[in-house]
């Protein structure tokens, strides 16, 4: 499963809290996130004001699929629940900020694997916004004017443009819920699909 959303909307505190939730019900659970703590990853991570569009959507899917190869295949294979913090929805927003087509996005992905479960988090634009000012931007794309609008009116159309994929999606409002909260929904999610995909 992984969990997408704008920057400030509260993501790695929800994954935390999913990642503790899974494993409280004795669910085996790896947890891990995009861009990754390698080489390649972290070139990603904090390159953000050197590589911009289709470089940066490149360097991106690059470090999705070694993380795929490297992590997630052999996490599944064991039959661990695997909980990533950011994935595909983050690329059809982040990479759409740098003018990147949709098409070439999906593209770029096409050989990894679709989540399971796809939870997004949305929240009040303001809400959002309010929250990135307290806790500082990460990356070039929260620093550009009215970013947190933008991210939330493409993460409606990412949301749509999973649904057409066929990717099972799970749209939660963090504005007001709690992380615990929102992590007891996704659990409970998990184990419905769990029990219908033994």
């Amino acid at each position: 499963m992984t969990v997408d959303g704008p920057g400030g909307v509260g993501k790695s505190t929800v994954v935390a809290a999913t990642v503790a939730q899974l494993a409280a019900e004795r669910l085996p659970v790896l947890s891990t996130r995009e861009p990754t703590d390698t080489p390649l990853g972290n070139l990603a991570r904090h390159g953000t004001e050197t590589y911009r569009g289709l470089t940066m959507a490149c360097l991106i899917a690059a470090d999705r699929y070694q993380h795929l190869s490297n992590e997630i295949r052999p996490a599944l294979a064991a039959g661990e629940v695997v909980v990533c913090d950011r994935y595909l929805a983050s690329s059809l927003v982040l990479q759409r900020m740098d003018d990147v087509p949709l098409d070439t996005i999906w593209e770029l992905n096409r050989h990894a694997e679709h989540p399971d479960l796809a939870v997004v988090l949305t929240a009040e634009p303001q809400v959002i916004a309010h929250r990135l000012a307290g806790r500082g931007a990460h990356s070039r794309y929260e620093r550009m004017p009215d970013s947190s609008r933008i991210e939330h009116e493409l993460y409606q159309r990412a949301i749509a443009s999973l649904d057409v994929r066929g990717i099972h999606t799970l749209v939660l409002d963090a504005t007001r819920a709690t992380p615990q909260a929102l992590a007891r929904t996704i659990a409970a999610e998990v184990a419905a699909l769990r029990q219908g995909h033994p």
